[in-house]
């Protein structure tokens, strides 16, 4: 059962750092119980406002349901009573409902919607994929903006008329016409928060847009950092965060960039790099070459 109404998780993810714990699988890419217990556990002995379990940095997309359904358990059972935990719904209509469905009765606060599986598809399509998932759960929905979902101005105003459990728009694209656009129609009825890998890099510029917080992969791995950094975006301190840009944030872009995918695989390089590890990423990830490794432990070590 839900502690928070979809309005009042709402106003708790919109003033604080929001984060997606990588999932813990074991050598043989099997899910590691025990070692995410121990990754969540840590992650919330933070003030982080939310977390978002079995989601992109969770490798969500490499979950069955069933995995996706204990992985949220899970994290439910070890730290629900200390931080508000979401989970994702994504695939096929019937796939998010089921989603939805099984995060409601593990005990999440709320649901972050994927685009749908491949297929494109039109507003009209659109606005009837979240009216399912959000007439089948009493959660508070997320929608996400990214990839063939992409949610006019109009489209949102429409979907938020219809549910009072949609509560927030999450952005993976960029597009700041856009998201000035969705901002000046819907106002305060959502929050909003930044989805691009990584988030930090666009924090600031999209705080002026109505973004008031973001998904933080690096928290994962550097959290004092990542709060640190969160709060001097919401301090609108510019030179602190070019600061941080430029001390960690870049050269860590750098490395990221360097194989298609290392924006997951990075995050559990990082957890490597500290001694806390949460095993190989699945494919088809790779994990970090020796080298990258290398280069991002001793990025660490200069922030730590």
């Amino acid at each position: 059962m839900a502690t928070y109404t979809p309005q009042e998780l709402a106003n708790v993810l919109k003033d604080g750092l929001l984060s997606f714990p990588v999932t813990s699988f074991d050598a043989q890419l099997q899910f590691d119980e025990e070692n995410y217990r121990k990754h969540l556990a840590w992650q919330a002995s933070f003030p982080v406002a939310g977390l978002f379990a079995a989601g992109g940095t969770g490798e969500g997309f490499s979950l069955t349901p069933a995995e996706s359904e204990r992985v949220v358990r899970t994290a439910v059972e070890e730290v629900g009573s200390i931080v508000p935990v979401l989970a994702s719904a994504g695939g096929s209509t019937a796939q998010a409902i089921e989603n939805a469905k099984a995060a409601e009765a593990a005990g999440a606060e709320g649901i972050l919607l994927l685009p749908p599986y491949l297929t494109e598809a039109d507003q009209g399509g659109l606005i009837d994929h979240v009216s399912a998932v959000c007439n089948a759960t009493n959660l508070g929905v997320i929608i996400y903006n990214r990839a063939n979902a992409i949610y006019k101005d109009t489209t949102v105003a429409t979907l938020a008329e219809r549910h009072q459990n949609l509560i927030g728009f999450k952005d993976g694209v960029g597009d700041l016409e856009h998201d000035a656009r969705v901002y000046a129609k819907l106002g305060d009825r959502l929050f909003y928060l930044g989805g691009l890998p990584t988030a930090e890099t666009f924090a600031l510029p999209l705080l002026q847009l109505g973004m008031s917080t973001y998904s933080s992969a690096m928290y994962n791995f550097v959290p004092q950092f990542a709060l640190d950094f969160y709060k001097d975006v919401r301090n609108n301190d510019r030179d602190a965060v070019n600061k941080k840009l430029n001390d960690f944030v870049i050269p860590y872009l750098d490395i990221r960039d360097r194989v298609k995918g290392y924006s997951v695989s990075i995050v559990k390089g990082g957890l490597d790099a500290i001694g806390r590890s949460a095993g190989p990423v699945r494919p088809p990830l790779q994990n970090l070459a020796e080298q990258d490794l290398a280069d991002l432990k001793a990025l660490i070590a200069r922030v730590s």
